[in-house]
Order: C-alpha cells, then structure tokens, then sequence
C-alpha cells in the first residue's frame, strides 16, 4: 500500500496505518534527532514525543510532503529539548577521564566486525564530528544533518524547517564552512583518510 494511502487510513483514525508510517520513518526520525541532541535517551524520547504529536495532528495535515511534515515536529522537539537543556543544565552521567572527556563514544557508526584499528579511527572520527556539530548553531545543525547526513533535498529541508529555499543553501553553506574549519582543529586526532586536503600534505 502507498504512503497517500495509508496516510488517509490514519487520518481516518487507523492506527496499524500509522503504524506503518512509523516503521517507515522511525530510522530518518531517530537520527535526526540523535544527531540534533547527541544523546540515545533523548533522541528516542524526541522521536517517539514527535510521533505522538504527529498521529495528533494528522487531522491537521494538508498534503506535500509527510517526511518533511515529520520531521519539522521532530526538528521543533529537539529545538525544545534543546532550550529546556538551556534553562536546566544537567551534569554528565558518563564515566570522563581527567580531561574531561567522555570514555564511551557513540556507537552509529560501527559496523558488525570492524578490526580494531578501524573501530578506533570511526570512533575518533564520529568524536570528531559531534564535537562539530554540537558547536553549530541549532538552526545550521539541522540543515546540515538533513542534507549530509540524511540526504533529504533543499525543497524537503525547507518545507521540515519551513524557511524559504534561500535560506536552507545559505544556513547550509555556512554550516559546512564552520564544520570544515573545526574539523581542521582536530589535527591529527583525525584518520588521516578523513583528513581535509591541505592539513593532510602538512
């Protein structure tokens, strides 16, 4: 069965229509969110709070596209969690070595058998970017993550962040300007097949 249609089975109040939907957007709607809020917990907590608030509007929808209708409540759920984390600031759980820095690292993108030597250069690479990405301002780490992390085209990421095409190429190109520049700080923590032109023939 078809997205529209079953999109019109759950606006008539179908719920295994939904949730197909859901199984069909789960995976796009977590990582989005995770790589918003750099936590699991929080990012399964955003996902499953923008499912909800999605079945609860869906009387409200008006056609164009459902993913980027989801994941514009997905981005909003973030965008709160984000500035409540602002208003209360929680310390850290994870165990941290003396320099602060977290021991365990994110797990996205492990594959089934890495070798060793792989596992700790995704490791020091996926660090790497987070960092990045956690210094981005919320509205340029959401464009970035839906179109290069997620693959979403510019019309999609505008009607999700409902700013004007313009907008998204300009928050985008200036997201990957200040990723590419902290990146380069990183030096050689970074793989060296990871590494930007210029500092690796340093």
């Amino acid at each position: 069965m078809d997205e529209a249609a079953l999109l019109r089975l759950a606006q008539g109040g179908d719920l295994d229509a939904f949730n197909r939907l859901v199984i069909a957007y789960q995976e796009m709607a977590f990582n989005l969110a995770y790589r918003m809020l750099s936590d699991d917990d929080a990012a399964a907590d955003a996902t499953q709070t923008s499912f909800l608030s999605a079945y609860r509007s869906l009387r409200g929808y008006r056609g164009g596209s459902f993913k980027a209708w989801l994941l514009r409540m997905v981005t909003n759920t973030c965008y709160d969690e984000l500035r409540r984390r602002h208003r209360h600031p929680l310390t850290p759980l994870e165990p941290q070595t003396d320099d602060d820095e977290e021991i365990e690292s994110p797990q996205w993108m492990a594959d089934d058998h890495p070798l060793p030597e792989q596992e700790l250069e995704r490791a020091e690479l996926e660090r790497a970017i987070q960092h990045c990405l956690n210094g981005l301002p919320e509205e340029f780490r959401s464009v970035v993550v839906m179109v290069d992390v997620q693959g979403l085209d510019y019309q999609e990421v505008s009607e999700a962040i409902g700013k004007p095409l313009g907008t998204i190429k300009s928050r985008l190109a200036r997201a990957r300007l200040r990723l590419r520049d902290c990146l380069r700080g990183f030096g050689e923590l970074l793989p060296s097949s990871f590494r930007l032109e210029d500092e690796a023939t340093q």
